[in-house]
Order: C-alpha cells, then structure tokens, then sequence
C-alpha cells in the first residue's frame, strides 16, 4: 500500500501475479501463459466467472458427491441444472469411469471435480484421474477442476494437476486455485483460473462488470505469497497432518462413528448414521440437521450437516485450528455421545 498499489488493475489482474501464475503451473508441468490467467476476488469468484461463461439454461453440470456447498447453487444461479453423481464411503467417496459415463447425457457440458476435497478429505490418484480424463476425452465435456488444496496432502499421496493428464485435456479444463488454504490467506480474497484462452476471456468480460478488478493490494500479497519462501507451506502441511492423525485416532474410539481417512484438506467427514433415533442431551436425533443441532447446542462443537453436501447421514469436521480446540472438542463429542 505504502508503495503505492491501491489503484484500478487490469480487469484480469497485473501482469506480475499473472506471470508468477504461469510459475506455479510451470512446476506442476502446465504450460500456459499470463493471457490464459485470470486473477479474481478469491476461488469461489472464479468458479462463478467459469461456470458463467460456459454454461447457461438447458445445461447440465456433472457434480460427484459430496460437494462443496456452493457448487450447486453457482451452476442454478446462471440457469443451468446440477447432476449429482452420488459415491460412497466404500469407494472412498470417488467417482468410477463407469459412473461418469453413465452420468453423461446430450445436455452435459461441464463437469465439476474437486481433488483434494472438500469435504471429504479425498485425494485421486493420478491413474484414477487418467481414466476419469479418457471418458471426458471421449465425450464433450469440458471439466472445472477445482485444486485449491492441492499443497495440502499427507503421508505418500500427492495432488495432480488434470489438465496435465493426457494431450488435448488442457484445452477443455479450466483449473482453479488460489492462496487462501495452502498460504491461510483467506481474508485477502485472492483466486485465480487458468484455462483455455477464449473462456478466460470472456471471464474477464464477466469480472469486468462485475468488479472492475481484483483488489490491489491483495494482489501484490499473492505475488509475495508466490514468489516467497514456500517452507511455510510445508510446515503447515505436517501440522494439518498431524492433526489429521489426532482427530482419526480419536473418533475412532467413540460409539457409532464411521470416519475414512482423509488423504488431504483438513477436515474429517464423519459418518453420524448410526445415532439417528437417538435422543442426544434431550435433542432427537433423525438426520444430520438434527444431529449437527445436538453437538453444537449441547457440546457446543461446530459440524456441518451431511445433507448440505449432498451426503445425509454425514457430518463435516475441520481441523483447521489448534490440537488443543481439537482435543477440547472432541472432549465434548465423546460425551455427548456416551449420555
């Protein structure tokens, strides 16, 4: 700010955060250039651009499930229809090749995927992402692949880049990420996308109109997250993972909980079915509502209902915060469990 960076950009972004962009993508084996980036007021901004300006009335977009929340609402906010495409926890909640095929119909257009996940914890491997990529490649699908966890993954696994997957793939994906998970740097608002040239622009058509520019100064916080020392990274990575081990060894031991392990992100997603009918504190407990109602007015622990994710029975937890909030939680769970 000191130095001056509190004016209009680009509508798309300045030319040095767009460049560092074309860095990152470079690592990870994407060859673009600062005109295929476009910078916007965090991820969930770019996803509304894309979905914006590749879908409309009479389009179907494929969503395996669980989701992220938001992805069903911005494909009905530009008219479209959503198409869950529902997993389970046997499958480690990914999607077959044969479930997309059999999912895709005249009016798909656009498939959603979010890998590591939220808010499943799962992370496809690259050959599992290769087959998804030989159906879209025979089919006309375009993919919004939504990588905004992609630093944050534990133990041998690792988070691949889709459009990198086969030839011809980078040019119907559009890849979005940002700087708010892997850098904690959520109140900057920073995101971007990546993707095939026309699409970008006419994202950039969108955004202008809608916000003139992403902020200035956010801007130039995301180029020194970038260009920085990434060891922080690294740091927070075996911590989350750490945490991840915590909060696995203990749900473990509670009654009736189900919990697949997450490979990366950092959250839990539990399986609460086996307390529905149970009375938890005085509460009724029938559904994930119900139950994510008991835990937080009586063991005042903060969960996100399955059923918001496309996934009743479920409950998210994030632990996203200190082992010593994540053992007083959990502290409070157990006993609300055992009442």
């Amino acid at each position: 700010m000191l130095d001056g960076h509190t004016h209009y950009t680009p509508a798309s972004g300045v030319p040095e955060v767009r460049s560092a962009i074309t860095r990152y993508y470079r690592k990870l084996g994407l060859e673009i250039t600062a005109e295929q980036v476009i910078v916007s007021n965090g991820a969930k901004h770019s996803l509304h651009n894309a979905i914006a300006a590749t879908v409309g009335p009479g389009d179907e977009v494929l969503i395996p499930a669980p989701y992220w929340v938001s992805y069903s609402d911005l494909v009905q906010m530009v008219g479209a229809s959503f198409v869950l495409v529902p997993t389970t926890a046997a499958s480690r909640f990914k999607m077959s090749p044969e479930q997309l095929r059999k999912a895709i119909t005249p009016r798909s257009r656009l498939l959603m995927l979010n890998s590591p996940s939220n808010p499943t914890g799962t992370v496809y491997t690259r050959q599992e992402l290769e087959a998804l990529a030989d159906v879209v490649l025979d089919s006309k699908l375009a993919v919004l692949s939504d990588e905004i966890y992609e630093k944050l993954v534990f133990g041998d696994v690792r988070s691949t880049c889709f459009a990198t997957l086969r030839p011809g793939l980078a040019e119907r994906t559009l890849t979005i990420s940002g700087v708010s998970k892997s850098f904690a740097m959520t109140g900057w608002r920073m995101g971007w996308c990546v993707g095939p040239l026309p699409v970008i622009k006419a994202m950039a058509n969108i955004q202008s109109q809608e916000t003139s520019n992403p902020s200035s100064i956010s801007q130039y916080a995301t180029l020194a997250a970038l260009d920085g020392d990434q060891q922080c990274i690294e740091d927070m990575r075996r911590e989350f993972e750490a945490r991840r081990d915590l909060v696995c060894q203990r749900l473990t031991s509670m009654p009736n909980l189900g919990c697949v392990k997450p490979d990366g992100a950092f959250y839990a997603f539990l399986d609460v079915s086996g307390h529905f009918g149970r009375t938890l504190g005085g509460r009724r407990v029938t559904d994930s509502v119900s139950f994510c109602q008991a835990a937080l007015e009586v063991a005042h622990v903060n969960l996100v209902p399955g059923a918001a994710f496309g996934a009743e029975g479920y409950a998210r937890m994030s632990f996203a915060t200190s082992r010593e909030q994540i053992n007083g939680g959990l502290d409070r769970l157990a006993q609300l469990l055992r009442a």
